[in-house]
């Protein structure tokens, strides 16, 4: 038996699932999947301080080494994935500098339009990394933080990406894993190494960041100091939807993934970068994936606007669960009010709740979910046959995974508005993804087909087909 450990960090929760791998029993054979379970889940919310938007990495480091020191066995590995774009700064004398920056924090809005307008154009921007234009990309918050003198930047010897950060407060190790640098706006897909043009268009050392390093690559072991042995560190797909479509449970490449959380991101993948004009006009983007692979998608916003919203019911004491929430939209099917999830006006307000209602005509709650739905399924289908004219890909179905896949009125009603099968699960693709690529590194699976392969085998899906 192989013990594996993978430290799965969201934006609103962090969770340790460990995973138990039974060695093949005859040369040519996978493991195979014995044990799969959440051992421990921790609270992560941003840290509001002074105006500005914080994570607590510490607290989620020092909460994660108490999970493991209470583990029943010795992990034999243990991998980290995260969202992206954001990052820590390190002293060069080797101290945390702070808390890292948050994506949500405002302090990023009109930059995006300022480096285009004095540094590099959007078009070289674009045909050098590949990067759909997100205000919080990485590249832009480092800028911000120039522009504005922050203390932590200007005293930094280097940047880390929260995934490469939590690694380096487990061993000590600086590096840049690629999925994860991916996010930035910083790498070049082809070369997949760090631009120089871009780094000193604006003003930014090269030299602060790590070496690249990809999937499945053991990149150093756990400090003794730590307590808890020593466990090596397996650099996995590090950006959590790297890690998830690593475990789309695909049996052939017909299809298209929509990873469901906070964010939604569709995509297809391919073997090379899509870097044309029509490609950035449309802004999709182009993220690292396992083997080389490119994770061709677009960002759309997804359960936040429903999470948003549920926040604010439960202040003023409304009961809304989902399943109260599914009731209440299928009650108001008809209504008629659309948004367009993806508008700037949706992606921090500070009450979600009354900025769809004003922007829809939504009267109650139940106009207010139903809307929410109606406008994801159709972003959905804007967004799939974007990607079928920019890919000339040949999509039969989508596969989504995630927790959003566990909500099957959502899927069916996707499953509707596209005109495909829907193929839903499993609700925890990034950890699977990541457990796979910590039993790849250990000789137990083979290559990509034997990993999904694996995945269907054990974890259960739905199919959804269009109603008629």
């Amino acid at each position: 038996m192989k013990n594996f450990l993978a430290l799965d960090c969201g934006a609103t929760s962090c969770r340790a699932i460990l995973a138990t791998f039974q060695e093949a029993s005859a040369p040519g054979l996978q493991g195979r999947l014995a044990d799969f379970r959440e051992v421990c889940r921790i609270p992560n919310n941003i840290v509001r301080k002074d105006g500005k938007c914080y994570w607590d990495i510490e607290f989620i480091f020092n909460k994660f080494v108490e999970c493991i020191k209470a583990l029943p066995v010795k992990p034999d590995s243990i991998g980290i994935d995260t969202w992206g774009v954001d990052f820590g700064h390190i002293s060069p004398d080797g101290r945390l500098l702070g808390m890292p920056r948050a994506y949500r924090d405002p302090y990023t809005d009109g930059i995006p339009e300022e480096v285009f307008q004095k540094c590099i154009s959007a078009e070289e921007l674009y045909s050098r990394t590949g990067l759909q234009v997100l205000n919080f990309n990485s590249l832009f918050q480092l800028y911000a933080q120039k522009k504005e003198n922050y203390r932590p930047y200007n005293e930094a010897g280097t940047i880390l990406f929260i995934p490469d950060l939590l690694i380096w407060m487990f061993t000590g190790e600086k590096v840049c894993e690629y999925t994860e640098g991916s996010t930035s706006g910083l790498i070049d897909p082809r070369s997949k190494q760090v631009d120089q043009r871009v780094t000193e268009s604006i003003g930014i050392n090269k030299n602060l960041f790590a070496s690249v390093v990809h999937p499945g690559q053991t990149v150093g072991y756990t400090k003794e100091e730590l307590g808890i042995g020593r466990i090596p560190v397996v650099a996995v797909a590090s950006h959590d939807t790297a890690s998830a479509i690593a475990a789309v449970p695909a049996e052939d490449d017909n299809f298209a993934y929509l990873s469901s959380g906070t964010w939604s991101l569709m995509g297809v993948e391919t073997t090379e970068p899509v870097l044309t004009p029509q490609s950035r006009e449309e802004n999709f983007t182009n993220e690292g994936g396992i083997d080389g692979t490119v994770c061709y998608l677009k960002n759309i916003t997804g359960m936040w606007l429903l999470e948003e919203c549920r926040r604010k019911w439960k202040e003023e004491g409304i009961d809304c669960s989902y399943s109260n929430i599914v009731e209440w939209a299928k009650a108001e099917e008809d209504f008629p009010g659309r948004i367009n999830p993806d508008d700037p006006q949706f992606a921090n307000p500070s009450d979600m709740a009354a900025a769809i209602a004003a922007a829809s005509g939504a009267r109650t709650p139940a106009q207010i979910a139903s809307c929410i739905y109606q406008s994801l399924a159709l972003r959905y289908k804007e967004v799939l046959e974007a990607l079928k004219r920019l890919t000339g890909k040949k999509i039969e179905r989508l596969h989504i995974i995630g927790g959003g896949s566990a909500n099957d009125y959502l899927n069916q009603l996707t499953a509707n508005t596209i005109g495909l099968p829907v193929v839903a699960g499993p609700t925890e693709a990034t950890a699977i993804g990541n457990v796979l690529i910590q039993a790849r590194a250990a000789g137990l699976v083979e290559g990509k087909a034997d990993m999904r392969r694996l995945v269907c085998d054990i974890f259960p899906v739905k199919t959804f087909n269009q109603k008629q």
